[in-house]
C-alpha cells in the first residue's frame, strides 16, 4: 500500500461499552494487519474546568484516566501481544480525533458510537462529525462484536466516479479477511441508466474477481426503494453482515438537511459496523 502511514489504528474511548466493542474490533484488526493500537481519551477541560474547579482536580482526574488508560493497553498487550499506547487529548471530541489521525497519518480511526436521532442526527454526532473532518479510514461501532473479522462487507455503489474508489479497499480489506463482498446497487425502469449502472457494476466485480475475491451482487428495485440508506441498513441486517463500506458524503442538499446525507445516516442509524472512506481525487493504490 502506497499510501503514508504510521500502522497505528486510533482509538477514541470513554470506557463505555460502545468504545470497548470498538476496541475489540481494533485488537482483530491489528492482528490481521500487525498495527499497534493508540487509545486516547479526549478530556473538555473547560468542562472539567466547571465541574472541579480546574487546577489541581483536573489534573488529578486527568491522571485517573491515564492510570485506567495504560490498565487497559498492559491487559491488551499481555492478552493478544498487541503494543498499545496511551494518550490524553482536549478540546471537541470530534476534531481533536480528526486532527491526530491526520497529522499523524494514523492508518485508520476505529471508534464506537451511541449514534443519533432526531434534531441529534442533523447536527451531527461525534462519529458523523469525525468522519467528516477526518482524511483517514473511519469505522463506526455500536454493540456489535467483530468475531471472526469482516467475512461479509456490503458495498454499496451508485454512479459517481468516488464510489468506485471502494473497490480498492474492498479489496485491501477482502483478502485479508477472507471476505465475501455484497455489490449492492439501485436498479433503475431508466433503460440508459440502468445499463450505466449494469457496466459499473461489471467494471467493479472484474476488478475484485482479478484480485481472487468473493464477491456476489443484489439489485434493489427501483420500486421497492423506501429510502437508499434505509435499504441498504434493512439488506446488511438480513444479510448478517460484518461491515458496510461507504463513502464520506461531501455535499449537503435540501433533503440532507431534513434527514441527514446518505453517510450520515448510516452512520447514525446502522446496526451493523460501518467503514467510512474520505474520497480523493487520485484515489488510493494498492500493491497486491
Amino acid at each position: 500500500m502506497q499510501r503514508k502511514t504510521n500502522n497505528n489504528i486510533l482509538v477514541p474511548t470513554d470506557f463505555s461499552d460502545v468504545a470497548s466493542s470498538a476496541l475489540g474490533h481494533a485488537i482483530k484488526v491489528a492482528q490481521v494487519y500487525n498495527n499497534e493500537i493508540t487509545l486516547v481519551n479526549i478530556v473538555d477541560e473547560g468542562l472539567f474546568g466547571g465541574i472541579f474547579g480546574g487546577g489541581n482536580q483536573t489534573e488529578l482526574v486527568k491522571e485517573a484516566v491515564q492510570n485506567r488508560l495504560e490498565n487497559i493497553a498492559t491487559e491488551i498487550k499481555s492478552k493478544h501481544g498487541i503494543n498499545v499506547h496511551t494518550r490524553i487529548g482536549s478540546g471537541r471530541i470530534y476534531k481533536t480525533i480528526s486532527q491526530i489521525a491526520n497529522d499523524e497519518n494514523f492508518d485508520s480511526i476505529i471508534m464506537g458510537s451511541h449514534g443519533a436521532n432526531g434534531i441529534e442526527q442533523v447536527i451531527g454526532s461525534n462519529a458523523s462529525r469525525t468522519i467528516q473532518s477526518a482524511e483517514v479510514p473511519v469505522v463506526v461501532v455500536k454493540n456489535h462484536s467483530v468475531g471472526e473479522g469482516y467475512k461479509k462487507i456490503i458495498m454499496p455503489m451508485d454512479l459517481s466516479i468516488e464510489s468506485r474508489q471502494k473497490t480498492d479497499w474492498a479489496i485491501h480489506v477482502g483478502k485479508k479477511f477472507n471476505s465475501e463482498i455484497h455489490v449492492v446497487y439501485q436498479g433503475s425502469s431508466d433503460e440508459f441508466t440502468q445499463n450505466r449502472i449494469k457496466a459499473n457494476v461489471k467494471s467493479v466485480e472484474s476488478k475484485l474477481s482479478q484480485n481472487g475475491v468473493n464477491f456476489k451482487d443484489v439489485e434493489i428495485e427501483d420500486k421497492l426503494l423506501e429510502n437508499y440508506a434505509t435499504e441498504i441498513m434493512r439488506y446488511a441486517e438480513k444479510a448478517n453482515a460484518d461491515l458496510i463500506l461507504i463513502m464520506t458524503d461531501m455535499e449537503v442538499g435540501i433533503t440532507d438537511m431534513l434527514r441527514g446525507t446518505y453517510t450520515q445516516q448510516i452512520v447514525n442509524r446502522s446496526n451493523t459496523p460501518v467503514m467510512c472512506i474520505h474520497p480523493k481525487e487520485t484515489g488510493f493504490t494498492y500493491e497486491y
